[in-house]
């Protein structure tokens, strides 16, 4: 696959500023300190730019998307959209950034109704902000042709679709408003391989065209490598490495991107053995 298209990086105000933001969770039990899910965690995310956030299960990347979303309660810091604090945005102020900032999950089944049609589905968003039916046919219909599925997928329910399709509908039906941000969590971990390689083809299409930006979270490097022009490494509920996509993927500094680095598969079996070394010698070194 080839790298994502470079992004013009404004001088001015980023699209998405997260600014030393924790979230804590109430813990179990009498006088139980609380659990810290996130330690002062900072980032930013241009204008039609691809921000990739890796790390491993219980890294705190999930947690960092949901708290963008408004669905992990931002304990203390800021999470400025186009220079707005939006951490404590009630439910008003959230129904209105609907338009602007949209996610795609990771299993396309559960997060699409499955007793309505895709046409309803797509009409849904659409018909809350009142746009006018003929409108949105129109938009539909150049829904189904971005996220390039046949014309007459509109009267089918979801279960009639591969896992893959399912999820160029939930794309689909993010990109409905057209926002200014999408939160990716996850969206190609439940696909296969190939499907993989087509969906992550698609984001990087479809950001081509609009100017979209993505917040993309996968535990996965490899992923992160193919769609990022930056990449935000997390490692306990702290961001260990940023940087440019190629030098955080490639040429890793910090001890635990190595680890992922090396742990990623390839095809060359030499080549993996000894990456294979190199992952048992990182983490012998660094062994109580």
């Amino acid at each position: 696959m080839n790298q994502p298209m470079p992004v013009n990086q404004q001088s001015g105000q980023p699209l998405l500023d997260i600014q030393d933001v924790i979230v804590e969770y109430p813990a179990r039990g009498f006088r139980a300190k609380p659990f810290r899910a996130l330690q002062g965690v900072s980032l930013d995310v241009q204008r039609g730019e691809c921000v990739g956030l890796v790390g491993e299960s219980g890294s705190g990347k999930t947690t960092l998307g949901r708290a963008v979303l408004g669905l992990a309660p931002v304990t203390a810091g800021k999470v400025l959209f186009r220079g707005q604090d939006i951490a404590h945005a009630n439910r008003a102020t959230r129904r209105e950034l609907a338009a602007d900032i949209q996610v795609v999950f990771q299993d396309p089944y559960t997060s699409l109704n499955p007793s309505l049609t895709i046409e309803q589905i797509l009409a849904e968003p659409l018909t809350v902000r009142k746009t006018h039916r003929a409108d949105a046919q129109k938009r539909i219909r150049d829904l189904f042709e971005m996220v390039r599925l046949p014309a007459d997928s509109g009267s089918r329910l979801p279960r009639e679709f591969s896992g893959g399709q399912r999820q160029r509908i939930a794309i689909a039906r993010a990109l409905a408003l057209k926002p200014a941000l999408v939160v990716c969590d996850e969206p190609v971990s439940a696909l296969d391989l190939s499907t993989q390689a087509r969906v992550l083809g698609l984001f990087k299409d479809i950001q081509e065209q609009t100017q979209v930006a993505y917040l993309f979270v996968s535990h996965d490097l490899e992923v992160v490598r193919h769609i990022s022009h930056r990449v935000a490494v997390m490692y306990r509920g702290e961001i260990v490495e940023f940087g440019d996509g190629d030098q955080v993927t490639a040429r890793p500094q910090h001890p635990y991107t190595q680890k992922l680095f090396y742990a990623a598969p390839i095809a060359d079996p030499d080549a993996q053995a000894q990456r294979r070394e190199e992952r048992h010698r990182l983490l012998a070194a660094q062994a109580p």
